[in-house]
C-alpha cells in the first residue's frame, strides 16, 4: 500500500512538472518587428525595428501563455535615413518622448497543438488598446544548434494608427497599418 501511495505522489509530481509553464527569452538576432502602410495610393512602404526584447511564457499542455514584447522605437529602419528621421520624429513615432512600443499578450488561443492567436494590450505613443495578433506559423522544438527548447512564431495584425494619436497625413498616408512580428525565443 505504501508503494502505491508513493508511486501516486511521484506520478502527480512528474505530471505537474511537465505541465508547468516555461519561459522563453526573445532572441533579438532572430526576431523581426515590422510594419506596412500604403503611401498615397502608389505603393506599400515598409519599415522594421532592429531592437526587440522580451519573454514568452507558454504552457503547451494547458494551452495558455503570455507574451511581453518591447520594441525600441528609435531602432526604426526603412532603408532611407531621411525618412527614418522623419518617422521617429514628432509626426509619427515620437521616439524621444515614447521610446518603446509594447505588446503584453494575455490570452493564447490554440487550434489543436498550434497557436492561432494571441490577444493582449498594444501600447503605441503612450496609448494602450486591445490587439489580437493572428499567428500564421508556430513551432516549438529543441533548437538544432543550441539544443535548448525553443519556440518561434509569425504573427500579424492591422491597426488604425490614428486611434493611437498618430494621425499625420491621414488619409493620404493610410490610417490602416499592418503590423508583423516574427519571433524566436529560447528557454
Amino acid at each position: 500500500m505504501k508503494k502505491l501511495i508513493l508511486a501516486s505522489i511521484l506520478s502527480a509530481a512528474t505530471l505537474s512538472a511537465v505541465a508547468a509553464p516555461e519561459t522563453y527569452n526573445v532572441d533579438p538576432s532572430h526576431t523581426f518587428a515590422s510594419f506596412e502602410i500604403n503611401h498615397l495610393g502608389y505603393s506599400t512602404q515598409r519599415g522594421s525595428f532592429y531592437k526587440t526584447s522580451g519573454t514568452i511564457t507558454l504552457d503547451q499542455e494547458k494551452k495558455t501563455g503570455s507574451a511581453d514584447i518591447t520594441i525600441d522605437a528609435s531602432s526604426l529602419n526603412t532603408g532611407w535615413a531621411a525618412r527614418d528621421k522623419h518617422l521617429t520624429g514628432e509626426d509619427f513615432f515620437n521616439a524621444e518622448k515614447f521610446p518603446t512600443i509594447t505588446f503584453k499578450g494575455k490570452s493564447f488561443k490554440f487550434d489543436g497543438d498550434k497557436l492561432s492567436s494571441v490577444s493582449g494590450d498594444f501600447t503605441l505613443l503612450g496609448v494602450t488598446k486591445p490587439l489580437t495578433l493572428n499567428v500564421t506559423a508556430f513551432k516549438c522544438s529543441p533548437h538544432p544548434m543550441s539544443k535548448k527548447p525553443a519556440c518561434g512564431a509569425d504573427a500579424v495584425a492591422t491597426i488604425k494608427r490614428s486611434e493611437f494619436g498618430m494621425a499625420a497625413y491621414v488619409p493620404a498616408v493610410s490610417d490602416e497599418v499592418t503590423l508583423r512580428i516574427q519571433v524566436e525565443a529560447i528557454k
